[in-house]
């Protein structure tokens, strides 16, 4: 056989896969209340249409036999029917209604007619039919208004039964698996690593899954076992679930994807079968991948005492440590999942032979951010002035999903505005939308209002020039945008994946500019700083419990990440002494106030600087870098740049490329 054939085949077979695959996927019954009410529906038209044609038929008159031969005598009766012992007399008057009567059973009509005086002349004037009594339409005509609601109350009864046959087998199906299953020939589904920009080591690693999928034999050839599970660990938006679908996508093998939320109901042991049933459609659909989202749900530390030993999340666990590496080893079902909280899994569920391979996925750096950028741009119609590098470079710390958010706020600001295109200035607004959120030109400040506003926004701003470690303001602006009055947007130049204890502690002076600014001009203060004053005191605290930035408690970590206190302490065991909590507090206050100290003495300092930049920004409300830097300029105030101190002394060490490159970053973070 050729090789054309054998790829044919395969295609065909992975096809017919998919085909049952989707076919074997439940359908869930119909609901209760549309039953019901279709049921309602279709009573009142059929009762309707059945009174209608009830009314519009004669009701026939009875009458007796000398009656009748009365009547045939004077000439009146045209016909009658006889049917049995029945008779039905039609009259020549159509205004007269129909007649019914009966006879004797064993005598004819013509005798009987005789024998009531009637001649064979008069009876010859009549038209006599004599039909059979048995026959549909008979019994028709006899027993429909006893078939029909008898008809009507089965139907009922039917409709009332599906219903309680669906919801019967909703509490059969409530155990089986709610995952959504992506067929690999799907093509308006499937992504592949073409669509996903950045996370180059992450592909690299999820290569050799793709490879297996693809090419098991050629692993089990040697001896080797691919791993049984892949656990993507990253920040939210960084592309976990997506770098999922492009392994599916590549291998061509089905995408089952659940959320941890989904095992967990309010019954015990729903979880636990939903687990061994999405394992069961797995290993028949095999190759496939398993990909549950957000696995912390029911992935945490066991033994914590809450819940109980039939806890319902601890069940689930269990038996997806049991389906990992139980007694029945899957070789080509893999399970993928994602969690931005890695440090609350169990051991068990991370340690070799279950989750083997963990797979971060940082923030995007200026270049990923370029190219997560352009596959965003793909289908929108783009400017000659748009500059993707230079929007690269003023979104540090921005996730994918980010990145995808600012590009379609810029096509929704430009079609608002009866634009075809999108231009860098939709781009660039679009970021701040993003960070901030709309701008709100209808929410109108006093002119009081409005003045201190521009003040409290001109303190961040020159304290955070004047400080060698803070990052760079790219603008300033008194325009009220999400729950914010005004706000100074600063952004570093250049990407930085550690922060030193020198930038949080010029990051807490910068912070509370806007605080001293307000009670040296003011001898006030508002509402305004709130926020401001919670970023420092969270941050000060980071730097003392979780940093090793105090000088007074030295390298001790207090406190693990997200807060959670090391050791699994809860309620009031802490972890450390009173004595200890007294000096954190007291290590926290002491750098809130030397920041304090350090922003009062700026901008005492700069006192006129202050006011010039407050006043411009009453009179634009908005401004941008290079306007503000040209202020401070003209004011006589230095601004303080580290990086472009760092180049010139590496330019005095001999090393003129690394100078250059240097300059070169530092010019695109001005780029606008």
């Amino acid at each position: 056989m050729s090789d054309k054939k054998i790829k044919n085949k395969k295609e065909g077979e992975k096809k017919n896969r998919s085909s049952d695959l989707m076919k074997k996927m439940p359908v869930g019954p119909g609901n209760f209340w549309n039953n019901m009410l279709s049921t309602i529906l279709v009573l009142m038209l059929v009762v309707a249409g059945y009174s209608y044609i009830a009314e519009r038929q004669e009701e026939p008159v009875e009458a007796s036999l000398s009656a009748i031969a009365e009547g045939v005598k004077a000439g009146e009766v045209s016909e009658i029917i006889v049917r049995g012992s029945k008779l039905e007399v039609s009259y020549k008057d159509d205004s007269k209604p129909k007649a019914e009567g009966k006879k004797e059973t064993d005598a004819s009509i013509t005798e009987t007619l005789a024998n009531l005086g009637v001649t064979s002349e008069q009876i010859a004037g009549v038209t006599i039919d004599v039909q059979k009594e048995t026959g549909f339409s008979y019994y028709l005509s006899t027993f429909a208004p006893f078939i029909f609601p008898i008809i009507f109350l089965l139907l009922i009864i039917w409709f009332f039964t599906r219903s309680m046959r669906g919801a019967g087998m909703q509490a059969l199906n409530f155990g089986m698996s709610k995952a959504r299953v992506i067929d690999p020939n799907d093509q308006s589904q499937k992504v592949t690593f073409k669509d996903v920009a950045g996370a180059k080591e992450a592909k690299q690693e999820l290569e050799e899954i793709v490879d297996f999928l693809k090419n098991p034999k050629k692993f089990l050839d040697i001896g080797a076992e691919i791993p049984k599970g892949v656990l993507l660990m990253g920040p939210a938006g960084t592309g976990k679930t997506l770098l999922a679908r492009a392994v599916a996508g590549e291998a061509g093998v089905p995408f089952f994807s659940i959320s941890g939320s989904e095992f967990v109901e309010m019954f015990v042991g729903v979880g636990a079968s939903r687990v061994r049933d999405l394992f069961q459609m797995a290993k028949k659909a095999a190759p496939a991948i398993i990909f549950v989202d957000e696995i912390d749900a029911v992935g945490r530390i066991r033994g914590t005492g809450i819940g109980g030993g039939n806890d319902e999340r601890e069940q689930t666990l269990n038996q997806i440590l049991v389906e990992m590496d139980g007694f029945e080893p899957t070789e080509k079902v893999i399970v993928m999942a994602a969690t931005n909280r890695p440090d609350v899994l169990d051991p068990a569920l991370v340690r070799p032979g279950r989750f083997d391979r963990r797979v971060t996925i940082d923030l995007p750096d200026r270049d990923d951010r370029e190219a997560i950028l352009k596959i965003h741009a793909r289908k929108k119609p783009l400017a000659e002035d748009v500059n993707l590098a230079t929007v690269a470079t003023r979104t540090p710390g921005f996730s994918g999903a980010d990145l995808q958010s600012l590009m379609n706020e810029a096509a929704i600001l430009a079609a608002r505005e009866e634009r075809k295109t999108v231009s860098q200035f939709d781009i660039i607004r679009s970021i701040e939308k993003v960070m901030l959120g709309p701008e709100r030109k209808s929410h109108l400040l006093s002119k009081k209002e409005r003045e201190v506003t521009a003040y409290h926004e001109a303190g961040h701003a020159l304290v955070a020039s004047v400080l060698p470690y803070a990052d760079p303001v790219q603008k300033i602006s008194i325009i009220s945008r999400g729950r914010a009055a005004g706000y100074t947007l600063k952004l570093p130049d250049q990407d930085r994946k550690m922060h030193s204890r020198k930038e949080f502690i010029d990051d807490i002076a910068m912070t509370l500019g806007g605080y001293v600014a307000e009670v040296m001009i003011f001898d006030d203060l508002t509402t305004g700083p709130s926020n401001d004053l919670q970023v420092v005191a969270n941050l000060a605290r980071d730097m003392v419990t979780k940093y090793g930035m105090s000088d007074k408690l030295g390298a001790v970590a207090f406190e693990g990440s997200g807060g959670r206190l090391i050791g699994g302490g809860v309620g009031e065991d802490r972890g450390y002494s009173p004595d200890v909590a007294k000096s954190i507090d007291e290590e926290v206050s002491k750098l809130i106030s030397t920041g304090m100290e350090t922003a009062k003495e700026i901008l005492s300092q700069n006192r006129k600087a202050l006011d010039a930049i407050s006043m411009r920004l009453l009179e634009v409300e908005t401004l941008e870098r290079e306007e503000y830097e040209a202020i401070l300029k003209a004011e006589g105030v230095e601004i303080r740049d580290f990086y472009r101190d760092q180049r010139l002394e590496e330019e005095r060490l001999g090393d003129p490329t690394r100078a250059i490159e240097f300059d070169a970053d530092h010019m695109k973070g001005k780029e606008v």
